[in-house]
């Protein structure tokens, strides 16, 4: 890393929608649990007793593939007031299953901005789900050397920020959490007295939504991730 003073020197990198393809297979699995359990519920309100299965299960389930699998479960046991076929369940948790051994598909640029970065800033990738599925995708998509330090959380909030970048780095002030997600990724960095630079992707998980903070002289927004190197060195 070079010496010279600056104001900036640690970067959090978001994993899944940021680095590599996650919501996508999300996506698809549920346009299959619609499928299954069509002849029971209208796609609009299946969608939404998803959605509140997977509000009230956070706290025991955690982000992930697994919890998603438990919701569909209990989405489609209160959908077919408790006669859904075990067939049905059965082709639930092969779906899991399957999102689980998925291939990690890259972002476009990801690599390019990680080996252009690492050296000159401590690289740090924060993300939060299952310990043992990020595990896998971090090490399928061939980008674990690139950074400093692996951070896999079960939240993020301005306490897991500040302890980040305090740990890793030379506390908030001087770091910056690179993300698609303004409620996880950006607002709560930003709040810890970190940089913000949010990468929309396609695809969000609407719990994941929120108002960018447009008022902040710490937010950033960029396309990709391949602006973000001119980004850093500019301020």
């Amino acid at each position: 890393m070079t010496t010279r003073a600056r104001s900036l020197t640690t970067i959090g990198f978001d994993a899944d929608d940021t680095l590599w393809q996650n919501e996508t297979f999300f996506r698809m699995t549920e346009e299959r649990f619609h499928a299954l359990v069509s002849d029971y519920a209208e796609g609009e309100d299946l969608s939404a007793r998803l959605l509140e299965a997977e509000k009230r299960n956070l706290a025991a389930y955690g982000f992930g593939i697994k919890g998603f699998t438990l919701s569909m479960i209990e989405t489609a046991v209160e959908v077919t007031n408790g006669e859904v076929p075990a067939s049905v369940i059965g082709e639930i948790l092969a779906a899991g299953r399957e999102m689980l051994s998925h291939p990690v598909e890259t972002l476009p640029r990801a690599r390019e901005t990680l080996e252009e970065l690492t050296g000159d800033y401590r690289i740090v990738l924060i993300t939060k789900g299952d310990l043992f599925d990020q595990e896998r995708k971090l090490a399928q998509s061939g980008l674990g050397e690139l950074f400093d330090a692996i951070e896999i959380v079960s939240s993020k909030t301005v306490e897991t920020y500040t302890r980040i970048f305090a740990q890793h780095g030379d506390g908030p002030e001087r770091g910056m959490m690179v993300g698609n997600s303004l409620r996880s990724d950006i607002l709560p960095a930003i709040e810890a007295g970190g940089w913000g630079v949010y990468v929309p992707h396609d695809l969000t998980w609407a719990l994941e939504h929120a108002e960018p903070p447009n008022g902040s002289p710490r937010f950033r927004e960029l396309a990709d991730l391949g602006g973000l190197p001119e980004l850093v060195r500019a301020l």
